[in-house]
């Protein structure tokens, strides 16, 4: 059974990639330049572009599953070449913002892509990633053991990444996840004062929280430029998940209590869901080395 991952030099691909090697799998994966892809040395490497469909027709040559980094304007042609090839079962990285009814415009399309083709399919759908923690904060942290941000006291249960992966290999590896849609949170509700505490703590050194206007943060973000730049006027609220003006303080009158109980990759895994403290204990030397992950592109908040 030999899996393809598109995205798999990304910060939840690199996991799965991981985790089907260990599972003992034969695991391809795709990426625009294989030269630096730096992926497990059981992971056969081959070039391609999600963003250009015909580069992937030898890569998806004998695979049977696939694994689906989201791209919306060509998720339609990559899924009809998937089933052109023989894929038989493709595994999305979506967002918990399909569930909510927010992402109308970035995963949605690629999930209907997929339902639309006829193949089996699994929808992964993380809420707000602990590593936004990293690209918004790691900067100030490494430089001046500082965050400066506001809404300390705003709160949520953001999801490692290490669960993202460990549901998204089991669906490709298991069978009984047919059809399934799984949102992914993280298994505590904490403000954002309470993460940088646990960042201190990983890293063993005080860290400061100087809170900030919306409007201030949000101008903090554009001069840091990469995922805080990219995403700043959703981060801090002047729009919504499809770029529309929004109203920076709707997101104090935001209660997540109200949604009850979230889920977490232990109904799909068996296992507890990791702690933002754990995430932090993990990522604590790209709290204090110059060269940290890179960042990716999920748009979630707080």
């Amino acid at each position: 059974m030999r899996i393809l991952l598109t995205g798999a030099t990304g910060n939840v691909g690199r996991i799965v990639a991981e985790r089907l090697v260990r599972a003992g799998a034969d695991v391809r994966a795709v990426t625009r330049d294989p030269r630096r892809a730096r992926l497990d040395g059981h992971v056969e490497t081959v070039q391609g572009d999600l963003h250009d469909p015909p580069s992937l027709r030898s890569a998806l040559e004998g695979v049977e599953r696939m694994y689906l980094f989201p791209v919306a304007a060509t998720a339609k042609e990559v899924v009809a070449l998937a089933k052109e090839a023989g894929v038989r079962r493709v595994v999305v990285l979506s967002s918990g913002a399909v569930t909510g009814g927010f992402d109308t415009d970035f995963h949605l399309p690629v999930e209907r892509a997929v339902e639309e083709s006829g193949l089996e399919w699994t929808h992964v759908r993380p809420g707000e990633f602990m590593l936004n923690r990293l690209w918004i904060w790691g900067p100030s942290i490494r430089a001046g053991r500082v965050v400066r941000d506001f809404g300390p006291d705003l709160a949520w249960c953001p999801v490692h990444e290490a669960d993202i992966a460990d549901v998204a290999a089991a669906a490709l590896l298991e069978d009984g996840h047919a059809g399934a849609a799984y949102d992914l949170n993280g298994p505590e509700t904490i403000s954002r004062r309470d993460q940088v505490k646990a960042i201190a703590e990983a890293i063993g050194e005080d860290i400061r929280f100087e809170a900030v206007t919306p409007a201030e943060a949000r101008e903090l973000y554009l001069a840091q430029g990469g995922f805080a730049a990219d995403n700043a006027d959703f981060l801090t609220g002047f729009t919504d998940y499809s770029g529309q003006e929004a109203d920076p303080a709707a997101m104090d009158d935001f209660d997540i209590a109200a949604y009850g109980p979230l889920p977490t990759a232990e109904a799909v895994t068996g296992r507890p869901a990791r702690t933002f403290a754990e995430w932090a204990h993990d990522h604590a030397a790209d709290f204090t080395r110059r060269a940290p992950l890179t960042s990716g592109t999920h748009r979630a908040r707080p």
